[in-house]
């Protein structure tokens, strides 16, 4: 059964059996029983850590009595909106991931959330985390956008999360460019698998400013295909240690800084002996020297019909050749032929058409 699938499933049976989260619902959830001499309020404000996932929930009620909660687990839920949490002002980890929330919202008064999990939903920005200057992890992969849109960041949110995101889990949200997450310089995994990356240049304005970048995750985008992938990311991020789930080793590291310096040295001396160096070019003339390339051109000499009478005859004729003075004048008219040739040749070939070409 695929994802999409089991979404609908549990939408078709949510209909019918919705579930507000009460103190009740808390209550009836709670393996351990409260002692006697305490009262339920004072039991509640008890609890730190509260599991209330796949329980058919849409609604989350007054839950003001459980002030002191540090986790609250409420994934696989149908839950299309976030709000009664004002009163969690302890609160560290929030699993709402695989719900029905569309806005990320009302959570401002969640100063000391540290982990954020929202796959799996239908929110088309992130935004609303300016307050949550603690959060250290985001996740957000695998919302269900409109059809040819792409998750979108608010630079608000961005800004405020500079310092403090470490994690962010982006993949399958048709994003194409990362730029917008330049900002997060504390980035020490990111995991962006199966979306639309398609460019080197796209990964290397982003990696040229996480310097505490770790772990990457990118397979399933195009640009996995790219020639040398691998290899040009690790040179652009010196701080990598894993690249798609696959270590980078120090000798595999040192070994592509030491090809790309070479590399750079041998193109460094091309530029200088082409800028420093006009002898390497002294064959070309100085009236040639943007003509780099130029047409050879062929002169066929012409051909006349000779002046005088062409003996010809059949087969059951006998041949007399030319006499002494025949001969001379077709010396004296080949002479000029030739003569005449020559003299077109000259005054066709002229001196910006050639290159003297060393000997």
């Amino acid at each position: 059964m695929t994802r999409k699938e089991d979404v609908a499933i549990r939408k078709q049976n949510s209909v019918q059996n919705m579930v507000r989260l009460t103190l009740e619902l808390i209550v009836k959830s709670l393996n351990q029983k409260n002692r006697r001499d305490e009262s339920l309020a004072q039991h509640l404000r008890k609890i730190t850590h509260l599991k209330l996932a796949n329980k058919n929930i849409d609604i989350i009620d007054d839950l003001s009595l459980c002030k002191n909660i540090n986790v609250l687990y409420l994934y696989d839920n149908q839950i299309k909106e976030i709000h009664n949490l004002d009163f969690a002002s302890n609160l560290r980890h929030l699993y709402l991931q695989n719900n029905c929330i569309t806005r990320i919202e009302n959570i401002a008064s969640l100063s000391k959330l540290e982990k954020l999990y929202l796959g799996g939903n239908y929110i088309t920005v992130v935004e609303g985390l300016e307050n949550l200057e603690e959060l250290r992890e985001l996740h957000v992969e695998s919302q269900q956008l409109p059809l040819g849109e792409k998750l979108l960041f608010d630079p608000r949110s961005l800004h405020s999360l500079a310092k403090s995101l470490s994690v962010l889990n982006i993949s399958n949200n048709n994003i194409d460019e990362m730029s917008d997450l330049a900002i997060l310089e504390n980035i020490f995994h990111l995991i962006a698998v199966d979306n639309q990356i398609q460019h080197i240049k796209d990964l290397e304005l982003v990696l040229g400013v996480w310097t505490k970048l770790s772990k990457l995750e990118l397979s399933g985008n195009p640009v996995c295909h790219k020639p040398k992938y691998r290899d040009r990311v690790i040179l652009q991020s010196k701080s990598l240690e894993s690249l798609d789930g696959k270590e980078i080793k120090e000798l595999e590291r040192q070994f592509l800084m030491n090809w790309k310096a070479s590399r750079d040295a041998r193109k460094k001396i091309r530029t200088e002996s082409t800028a420093n160096d006009p002898s390497s070019f002294s064959h070309f003339d100085d009236n040639d020297s943007e003509h780099t390339h130029f047409p050879v051109y062929y002169f066929p000499i012409p051909k006349e019909k000779p002046n005088f009478p062409v003996f010809t005859g059949s087969h059951n004729k006998e041949f007399h050749p030319p006499t002494y003075e025949e001969n001379r004048v077709i010396e004296k008219i080949s002479h000029s032929t030739l003569k005449n040739s020559q003299s077109v040749q000259k005054d066709l070939i002229e001196p910006h058409f050639l290159r003297q070409m060393p000997l």
